[in-house]
């Protein structure tokens, strides 16, 4: 196996990690950089390490929803890439970090030529459209709690920290609701243990308590991305 920070890409044999791995450059991520627009040309593909990326819907009355998070366990615009030049996403960076950029041309060049990478990438296309659908479920079926438990847990697991920077209203926003409900869901979470929150900052303290609280989806989740990083070689 290859020897690289995103997982996506270690999980690569280390022939074909090889091919591209020459080609990887180290980029860094900043806090609330947008990466991509809709419709907007697709110049690099990126492969995060411990940055973590959003890509959000913006509706016309002005609210952002997220509807998928990427992270070391994935790979931004490349399905994409694949076969066209244009984003059908909008991207912004939710956490700092670092990545891996590999330019459009040469991503499809190695793709074409390497039937393993081109697989992973198109299955990692389908997990991340499981997880927009999953997404999709949870925001209409689960409580503000549960979903909030979930995207805690998710973003944790992509930080590899219990410790998150993020406000209530960087939360509520991601999440689609109103900031007083994830104000009060935050403080019902602090009471029970779970969490501590204090200017800006998230502490999970009882990650056991943490999943019990989250909603099926969660797991769900998890199982789609160890699916594909367990991947046996076609």
């Amino acid at each position: 196996m290859a020897h690289s920070p995103n997982r996506l890409l270690a999980s690569l044999p280390a022939n074909a990690f090889a091919i591209i791995a020459p080609h990887l450059k180290p980029f860094e991520l900043t806090f609330g950089d947008v990466l991509a627009e809709v419709g907007s040309t697709i110049k690099q593909v990126y492969f995060p390490h411990s940055g973590i990326i959003s890509l959000v819907v913006e509706l016309s009355v002005g609210d952002m929803i997220e509807t998928a998070m990427v992270g070391n366990d994935g790979v931004f615009n490349a399905g994409s890439a694949l076969d066209g030049r244009v984003s059908l996403n909008k991207a912004i960076v939710q956490r700092a970090g670092t990545a891996s950029i590999i330019a459009v041309d040469r991503l499809r060049t190695i793709s074409d030529a390497n039937k393993v990478f081109r697989s992973i990438i198109i299955h990692h296309d389908q997990v991340l459209f499981a997880q927009s659908q999953q997404s999709a479920a949870c925001n209409a079926s689960h409580s503000v709690e549960a979903r909030m438990c979930r995207w805690l847990l998710r973003m944790r697991d992509l930080a590899s920290s219990d410790e998150l920077t993020l406000t209530q209203e960087y939360l509520a926003q991601m999440m689609g609701v109103r900031r007083p409900s994830v104000s009060l869901v935050a403080n019902t979470l602090q009471k029970a243990g779970y969490i501590k929150y204090q200017r800006g900052n998230i502490r999970i303290t009882d990650l056991r308590g943490l999943r019990t609280g989250s909603c099926e989806c969660y797991g769900t989740l998890k199982s789609h991305y160890e699916k594909l990083l367990d991947r046996k070689t076609p």
